[in-house]
C-alpha cells in the first residue's frame, strides 16, 4: 500500500471536474486546493466534507465528517479509502451553441415557410459543487467544457426554437428584421433558462445570441429576397405590381398588332373584365399625354378629366357630369348665344359648333388651339363636321381627304391661310 503525501489538481482550464484516481489515503496526506477550486470527499458513495482553497491535512481535526465514518485505529495513523473530487469554479464565458438543423416556421409578415438558424454563446460557473456532482457527474471520472455543452444543448435548442417562433408570431415582425431585436431576445432567453442551470448547481453568467439568419441556399429565402428587391425597385420607380403587369400586357399587345384577341385575352387575364377597353385606353392616354380627339368626350368641370360622352359621373373624382353640363352652358364664339346640349350649329347665328375636347368651349373653324384652355384642336371635316385629329389625312367618319388645296391650282395650303402662295387665289 502506497503512502500518499500530497494530493492536488493542476489540469487544463477547460476541465471542470476531475476525480483523483487513487482512493487509498493516509491521515497524514496533504490535500492542496487551488484558489479557483473546491474539493469534495466521498465515502461509500456518500458526499462528506467540502474543502475550499488552501492546504488541508487529512486528519480528524480538518475532516470531521469523514472521521465519524472512518474508524481510525492505531492513534489515527492508519490509512483509509475515500474519493476526492476536484471542481473547477472558473467562469466559462465561451461556450458556443447553435441550431444543428434550421428551424422551420411560417414567416408572419409575408406568410412564407422559411428556415431559420441561430448562433451564440453563453457563460457558466459551477456555483454549488455538491449539487453539481450529485445530479450531473455521477460516476464519470472527468467532465470537460465540451461534455457540459453537449449535455445542455438539447435543453437550449428546445427553448430557443420555442422562443424565436413565439417572438416572430406574437410580435408580428419579419425574420429579416429580427436582428434588430437580438439583445431583447437574449435577455428574455437568459431569464427563461437560468432556473434550468440552477437545478444542477450551475450559475448562468451570461447568454448571448450572435445571429439569427436564413440560409442563403434555401429556395424560400431566395424567393423572399427577390420579391423584396422587386418591391423596392417598384417603390423607387413609383408604380405598383398591378401597374407593371398592365404595362407588360400593353407591350405584349403592341408586339401582336395583327391579333386583337391576344390583346383582349391579356386584358381579361389580368382581371380587367368588361372595363378592359377603358383601362387600356386610359393607360395609352396617360402614356401619350392626350386623348383620342376623334372620340366624343365630355370634360369634368371639377378636375378636368376627359370622360366618355355618355358618362354620368367623372372617372377621376366622381363628380356628377350631368350637373356640370347643366350648370356650364357653352357660348357661341360668333354671337355669344348659349348652345343647347347636343347642338352642332348655333340656333341664333348658324355658326358651326367646334368644341374643345377638354373644356367643350366653341372655337373658330381655323383655330389650332382652344381660346379658353389652350388645348390643341383637331380639324373639322368639311363634309361631315367630325373633329379629326391634327395631322390626319382623311376623315375617319366619312373618308374625305383632310388635305386643304387651292381650288384654282390645287396647291396644298395650310389651315388659316388666306391666299394661295402659288397662284394668289383668295381662299374661302
Amino acid at each position: 500500500m502506497a503512502i500518499i503525501e500530497v494530493v492536488k489538481f493542476d489540469g487544463p482550464p477547460d476541465l471542470l471536474v476531475w476525480k483523483y484516481p487513487n482512493q487509498e489515503l493516509g491521515t497524514w496526506t496533504q490535500l492542496i486546493v487551488n484558489e479557483t477550486q473546491e474539493a469534495l470527499l466521498f465515502k461509500g458513495g456518500e458526499a462528506l466534507d467540502l474543502l475550499g482553497p488552501g492546504r488541508h491535512t487529512l486528519s480528524t481535526q480538518n475532516i470531521p465528517v469523514l472521521s465519524s465514518v472512518v474508524n481510525l485505529p492505531f492513534g489515527g495513523k492508519s490509512p483509509f479509502t475515500a474519493e476526492i473530487w476536484f471542481v473547477n469554479k472558473l467562469h466559462k464565458l465561451d461556450l458556443k451553441w447553435g441550431t444543428p438543423t434550421p428551424i422551420q416556421l411560417q414567416e408572419p409578415k409575408y406568410h412564407m415557410m422559411v428556415s431559420v438558424r441561430a448562433f451564440g454563446q453563453l457563460g457558466l460557473q459551477i456555483e454549488d459543487t455538491r449539487k453539481f456532482l450529485l445530479k450531473l457527474v455521477g460516476t464519470l471520472p472527468a467532465v470537460d467544457q465540451a461534455a457540459l455543452g453537449k449535455y445542455f444543448r438539447s435543453i437550449l435548442m428546445m427553448n430557443i426554437k420555442e422562443l424565436i417562433s413565439a417572438y416572430l408570431v406574437h410580435k408580428k415582425i419579419s425574420i429579416l428584421e429580427i436582428n434588430a431585436y437580438i439583445s431583447e431576445i437574449s435577455k428574455h432567453m437568459e431569464s427563461r433558462i437560468v432556473s434550468i442551470f440552477q437545478e444542477y448547481g450551475i450559475r448562468l453568467v451570461g447568454f448571448q445570441i450572435d445571429s439569427i439568419n436564413l440560409p442563403e441556399e434555401d429556395p424560400a429565402t431566395k424567393r423572399l429576397k427577390e420579391a423584396l428587391a422587386k418591391k423596392a425597385e417598384m417603390d423607387i420607380l413609383g408604380f405598383s405590381y398591378q401597374q407593371e403587369r398592365t404595362f407588360n400586357t400593353l407591350e405584349s399587345a403592341a408586339k401582336n398588332e395583327g391579333n386583337p384577341s391576344a390583346f383582349l385575352g391579356a386584358g381579361i387575364g389580368l382581371g380587367l373584365g368588361q372595363g378592359v377597353g377603358m383601362t387600356i385606353g386610359d393607360t395609352f392616354s396617360r402614356l401619350s399625354g392626350h386623348m383620342d380627339v376623334s372620340a366624343p368626350v365630355q370634360t369634368c368641370s371639377n378636375c378636368g378629366t376627359n370622360n366618355a360622352h355618355d358618362s354620368s359621373f367623372c372617372r377621376g373624382c366622381g363628380h356628377s357630369l350631368k350637373q356640370g353640363a347643366a350648370s356650364s352652358a357653352v357660348a357661341c364664339q360668333a354671337c355669344g348665344h348659349s348652345l343647347p346640349a347636343g347642338s352642332k350649329f348655333c340656333p341664333n347665328c348658324g355658326d358651326r359648333y367646334r368644341p374643345c375636347p377638354r373644356c367643350q368651349a366653341d372655337n373658330p373653324e381655323q383655330a389650332l388651339h382652344c381660346a379658353k384652355c389652350g388645348e390643341s384642336l383637331g380639324v373639322t371635316c368639311p363634309q361631315c363636321a367630325t373633329m379629326v385629329e391634327a395631322g390626319a389625312k382623311f376623315c375617319p367618319e366619312c373618308g374625305k381627304s383632310m388635305v386643304l388645296t387651292c381650288s384654282q391650282c390645287q396647291q396644298v395650303v395650310q389651315p388659316g391661310q388666306k391666299f394661295c402662295f402659288e397662284c394668289g387665289n383668295k381662299l374661302g
